[in-house]
């Protein structure tokens, strides 16, 4: 009987999938019954599980809230310099839409709670 399972790498460096082989009753190598059980760990993959766990922050064009106020909220939740949060605010406005953050899912939400508390609108999906 085999059994996968995996599980998160206690020493933080991604998942480790654990594979266990039992032998139901079976002979051992020297002729005595096999009682025990086989262990396997294999690391899966870093990118693999960096990608499943990735999500963006979307922020939306809008007709509500200036331009200047766009990149100033940028400048001030993300503390972005001011180059880069006006190329932002600058998609936002030509594109309709921009990705202003990557990471976690709590910390997206996080991020566009906040951006929503500035009064953006702004949402979240996996990347």
């Amino acid at each position: 009987m085999v059994r996968k399972r995996s599980r998160p790498d206690p020493r933080g460096g991604g998942v480790h999938i654990v594979v266990r082989l039992w032998n139901n009753g079976g002979m051992s190598e020297q002729g005595r019954p096999s009682t025990g059980t086989g262990v396997a760990v294999m690391d899966a993959p870093e990118a693999a599980t960096d990608l499943a766990s990735q999500w963006v922050t979307i922020v939306w064009d809008d007709p509500v809230n200036l331009m200047s106020y766009v990149a100033y909220v940028f400048m001030e939740y993300f503390k972005y310099p001011r180059m880069k949060a006006e190329k932002l605010m600058l998609q936002v406005h030509t594109h309709g839409k921009a990705v202003v953050s990557t990471g976690n899912r709590e910390s997206m939400e996080r991020d566009v709670m906040a951006m929503q508390n500035y009064t953006l609108w702004a949402t979240m999906e996996r990347a």
